[in-house]
Order: C-alpha cells, then sequence, then structure tokens
C-alpha cells in the first residue's frame, strides 16, 4: 500500500485507506487441521498473528462494520489455546521459524520438534481480549458468540491469575520485556542492569541473556521467579488486566453466568494494588515494579499515565497525573504527542532505531488515551490528540511509529495500528454529537 503524501486528508479518504491497509495485510487459511484468519501488524516486518495487535485489529473492524471478520479474528486467536487457558502472544500458523532467529528462546522447548506444525510462542502480552469481545458483543449483540468465547476467556483470565500473580496481590508480572509489548521499554533498563542511556548493542546482550535463561529453565514461572533476574510488574500491562477483568464481568453479566463478581473483584484487587504499589504521590506517576520487593522504576515512560483510565482511582490523583504529565507535558511537550518516553530522560531517542518504544510516537498510546478522556468530559484534550494522529497519518502514512518532532513515518510501512485512528475518529465524532 502506498504512504498518504498528501498534507490534507478528509475522514473518507481515511476510513477507505484504513479498510485498504487492514485488508491487504489479511491473511486466510488452513494447516494442520486449523482453520486460521488474522490480519498481519504488516506486510513484511510483523508477519504473523499476534495476541494484542489481534485485538486492536478488532477495534478496526468493528469501526469499518466488519463485524464477521472481526469474529474470525478472535476465533483464530483462541485456536490453539492449551487447555489450561495459555494463549501465545504469537501464532505461527505457516511459517515455521520466528521473523528473527533469537526469538526461537521465546518458543518452549517442546514446541521445537513441532516447527513444521502451527504452535505459539512461550510468552504472553497485554490481555486485551475481554475488551475485543466485549466490542464485537456490542456491537452485534450476538449472544451464541458470547457463549462461545465466554469459557476460553475465563480459561485465560484464570491461567494469567494463577501463574502470573506470584505474590497473590492482583499484580501480573512479566518475566521478559517482550510480554508487555512495548519491546525496549526504558524502565527496564535498571532491572538488566544497563546504565547507558540510549540502547546499544549491550542492552540487545543482556535482554537475549534473559531469554535464553527462561529457555534452558523451559519456562517453568517457579524456577524464573524464584531466580528473579526480570520479574516486572508493568503499569500498562496491569491497568489492561484490571479493565478487562471489568468487561470479563460484564461480560458473564450479559451472559448470566454466576462468576461475573468473581472477576469484578479481581480487577478491583488488582486496582487498588495498581494505586498503592505503582502511584508515586511526590512525582504524580505511575511507575512499574521491579523484582520481589517490588521496587518503584522511576522512569517516565508514556504509561505513568495509564491507571487514570481505572474507575476506582481517586479523582485528585487522576487530575493530578492528567494536569503534570499530559496536559502541561512534563518532559511530554513534542508536536506530536504523545511520545513514548520523556524527553527528560536519558535513553530519550526519538529517530528510527530497532530498539523501540524509546521516543517515538505510537498511535495507541493516543488512542489509549482518548476514549479515557471523552468519557471524562475532556473533549478538547481528546480532538488535540486525534488531530496529532491525523496529521501524522497525512504527513507520513501508516507507519509503525514517528518522529514526536518532525511527523516522520518511521519503521514497518503499511502498520496497521495507525488504523486505530478510525475507532478515535468515530468516538469523537459521538462525543460531539452528543
Amino acid at each position: 500500500m502506498e504512504e498518504i503524501k498528501d498534507q490534507e486528508i478528509t475522514e473518507q479518504e481515511i476510513e477507505e485507506r484504513v479498510r485498504q491497509l487492514l485488508f491487504e495485510n489479511m491473511i486466510e487459511g488452513s494447516n494442520g487441521g486449523y482453520t486460521f484468519h488474522y490480519t498481519k501488524p504488516s506486510p513484511d516486518t510483523y508477519p504473523f498473528q499476534y495476541f494484542w495487535d489481534t485485538c486492536f485489529h478488532v477495534n478496526t473492524l468493528t469501526s469499518l462494520g466488519e463485524h464477521e471478520m472481526a469474529k474470525k479474528h478472535i476465533r483464530s486467536l483462541f485456536l490453539l489455546q492449551d487447555e489450561d487457558g495459555f494463549v501465545g502472544h504469537i501464532l505461527y500458523w505457516k511459517h515455521p521459524f520466528p521473523a528473527r532467529i533469537t526469538d526461537i528462546f521465546q518458543l518452549r522447548p517442546k514446541d521445537l520438534l513441532r516447527l513444521h506444525k502451527p504452535h505459539s510462542s512461550a510468552l504472553i502480552q497485554p490481555p486485551l481480549v475481554a475488551q475485543a469481545v466485549e466490542r464485537i458483543y456490542q456491537r452485534t449483540h450476538d449472544k451464541a458468540f458470547l457463549e462461545e468465547m465466554l469459557p476460553k476467556l475465563k480459561r485465560y483470565y484464570k491461567w494469567l491469575m494463577q501463574n502470573r500473580d506470584f505474590e497473590q496481590e492482583g499484580l501480573l508480572s512479566i518475566i521478559t520485556p517482550y510480554e508487555s509489548g512495548m519491546d525496549w521499554k526504558a524502565s527496564y533498563d535498571p532491572v538488566l542492569n544497563y546504565s547507558r542511556g540510549k540502547a546499544g548493542k549491550m542492552l540487545f546482550l543482556k535482554v537475549m541473556w534473559l531469554e535464553m535463561g527462561n529457555f534452558r529453565r523451559g519456562y517453568d514461572l517457579k524456577k524464573i521467579y524464584a531466580q528473579d533476574n526480570f520479574i516486572v510488574k508493568d503499569v500498562a500491562f496491569n491497568t489492561l488486566y484490571a479493565l478487562n477483568l471489568l468487561a470479563l464481568a460484564d461480560l458473564c453479566a450479559e451472559a448470566g453466568d454466576t462468576e461475573q463478581q468473581f472477576f469484578r473483584d479481581k480487577a478491583q484487587q488488582c486496582s487498588a494494588s495498581i494505586l498503592k504499589y505503582m502511584y508515586n504521590a511526590e512525582d504524580q506517576a505511575f511507575y512499574d515494579l521491579a523484582g520481589h520487593s517490588m521496587r518503584q522504576l522511576k522512569v517516565a515512560t508514556a504509561t505513568v499515565f495509564f491507571p487514570v483510565a481505572l474507575p476506582n482511582i481517586p479523582d485528585a490523583v487522576c487530575k493530578a497525573v492528567l494536569e503534570r504529565h499530559l496536559f502541561h507535558k512534563d518532559g511530554f511537550r513534542v508536536p506530536y504527542p504523545v511520545p513514548s518516553l520523556s524527553v527528560h530522560e536519558p535513553a530519550f531517542d526519538p529517530g528510527e532505531s530497532v530498539y523501540i518504544w524509546r521516543g517515538p510516537t505510537w498511535v495507541m498510546f493516543n488512542w489509549f488515551m482518548h476514549r479515557f478522556l471523552l468519557d471524562k468530559g475532556y473533549t478538547q484534550e481528546a480532538a488535540e490528540l486525534l488531530r496529532s494522529v491525523k496529521e501524522l497519518i497525512a504527513k507520513s502514512g501508516f507507519r509503525e511509529y514517528y518522529n514526536p518532532f518532525t511527523g516522520e513515518g518511521l519503521g514497518a510501512h503499511s502498520f496497521t495500528w495507525s488504523g486505530l485512528v478510525l475507532d478515535m475518529m468515530q468516538a469523537q465524532n459521538g462525543a460531539s454529537a452528543n
């Protein structure tokens, strides 16, 4: 798909180009007795089915009115679900090898013997799938689809609780940077004993050593936790977990399932722990946590304000975080918000790099905060985030990420996440109509 070159673009043109983008990246086929259906995030760089990317695609597909297509994406995502509920972060349907040879260490050792068959990674990703299913149900009221997916969702979220809530505080831990979806996030540098600021080859080697260790331990989570090499409670990951537990509770209520209160209570526990352990009143920011001691990783990434989207975070805390970091843009004052890292951080790098999430702007941040701002009545501030995304797309097309100062498109081309602009446009137009 050709990049957009014109500086002016109408919303109708954006919708047409988003539709073209998703359909050009869409894959459907059969292998090993499975019929799969998904959208590649980009044609070459990311050719597989990815967990949270699929959830983003559901939001865009439903915005396009492609509800049956969205259902197929979710069904495909759960085809390889383990009996215990686990779902991997990458599903390899027809390609036997990962995109990078080093990603072989993200597989369970047993899967090395079945690379020619459909298989998944041993890692997880931010658990947005309950909200994705809820989105489909809200648009279609398809009870049969809800009843089909609800048992799978319940098993998946219970697996997370039983296997990643190591301290029983309601917070989930990731065991490698790749599980956050924000691979080289700068807040992880202290955990990896990397203190050189901007990323380099040494950081890559440290992460590879970590992945090799997890692989050698056969992804035995008890052993990995005891080793405590990389046990991180990520702010965004846990915020999304809490929001999705609430969505799951609502889906249970729609289906008349008796476990709705169980999931609501778990969401409450997670939210309370986020406030208790992650919030730093002095910095007015939420920080990732490291290790058994859950020490705060005081690096100002764009996730410092994520938990304001949780319903039980006190209004005073929400206002303080928003005022300082999003509205006044302390460290986040750039022409094209929201940068993935504060410009004041030593690791900040706004340009193109294999070490992503250390400065450039990603559409996902704007999309996530946009809906919250609309819900809270910050209509103008939400419009500003949408305006920024529309300008980025008009200037540089659908790219993986963008330079926050110039708007230059960087990373993968024809990148589907930028299609989330359509969901933002519809939400903004709906708010304006009300």
